[in-house]
């Protein structure tokens, strides 16, 4: 991971305030993943850095929303809420999972893969489109009602499956890699020939929970077994989320088969996606992410 962190030069968007300070996250990041590799440096180093970081990303949140006010960008609302995803709902999201789990491994993992994973995106996306030579990510940034009828049914589907509570890490999610994953593409066709494409992403040790609770059989690794099981699982999530969004009634099932969490970064590089949710079960990281057309 250290070496994705390494600054490129390729970054820059030509603004020397945007371009210095994103260098700045950078180098955070790489020393937060020294600290996290080094037992010796202990919860205390990884906490500072941690807050460290944070202070300095909405610190610089509010200088490059002051730049793109000052320079009337069109795509400024949209961004500033991509800014405030990440303030108001993800970096206290991260931060809570710390505290609860006393910063274990899979905490630290959690931020330091999911804030990595969104600061080069935005970069090389979002921030690039300020300067009007290329196209931000997020064409329709559905928000409201029916972000909350989404979330709400994903609330209930996955107590009702998982038993679980859920809290909203990210409503832009972006492929981000937020620990080993189990990923799945479902294919949806309606009568009327339109598709509809949902990816889910369940991090290994909520899987391994739930498909222990469904045989009652402690399991320890992702097997075939537990591929096969979280298939199934998968088909079921949508299927309950279907009844309340209406995916179950207006499409069928083509196929369903299973991403590496490459093939879903190149999948959200490639195009444009209409719902983008992460969130934290407290046994494990949970993505659900929708594409039409």
């Amino acid at each position: 991971m250290a070496k994705e962190v390494e600054w490129n030069k390729n970054f820059n968007i030509g603004v020397d305030s945007i371009d210095n300070a994103h260098r700045k996250l950078f180098s955070i990041v790489h020393k937060l993943i020294d600290l996290s590799q080094n037992e010796n440096n202990g919860q205390w180093a990884c906490a500072e850095g941690i807050k460290y970081f944070k202070r300095y990303a909405i610190e610089h949140f509010t200088d490059e929303e002051a730049y793109m006010q000052s320079i009337d960008y069109k795509g400024y609302q949209l961004h500033k809420r991509l800014h405030d995803d990440m303030r108001y709902k993800t970096l206290p999201a991260l931060e809570k999972d710390l505290l609860d789990t006393n910063y274990s491994q899979e905490s630290i993992h959690h931020f330091i893969g999911i804030c990595l994973g969104w600061l080069t995106a935005h970069i090389t996306i979002e921030d690039r489109a300020i300067t009007g030579k290329y196209l931000n990510k997020w064409r329709n940034d559905n928000t409201g009602e029916a972000m909350n009828v989404l979330e709400d049914a994903l609330a209930v589907t996955i107590e009702e499956i998982f038993r679980l509570q859920i809290e909203v890490v990210s409503e832009h999610y972006g492929g981000e890699d937020f620990g080993d994953s189990i990923v799945y593409r479902l294919k949806y066709q309606s009568n009327e020939g339109s598709r509809i494409q949902i990816f889910l992403v369940l991090e290994n040790g909520l899987a391994l929970r739930a498909v222990s609770s469904m045989l009652n059989i402690p399991l320890k690794k992702v097997d075939k077994l537990v591929i096969n099981a979280t298939r199934q699982l998968a088909q079921q999530i949508v299927e309950h989320i279907g009844m309340n969004c209406h995916i179950s009634s207006q499409y069928q099932l083509e196929n369903i088969h299973l991403m590496t969490t490459e093939q879903l970064q190149q999948a959200f590089y490639a195009g444009y996606f209409d719902y983008n949710l992460l969130f934290n079960t407290g046994m494990g990281y949970f993505a659900f992410c929708i594409k039409t057309g």
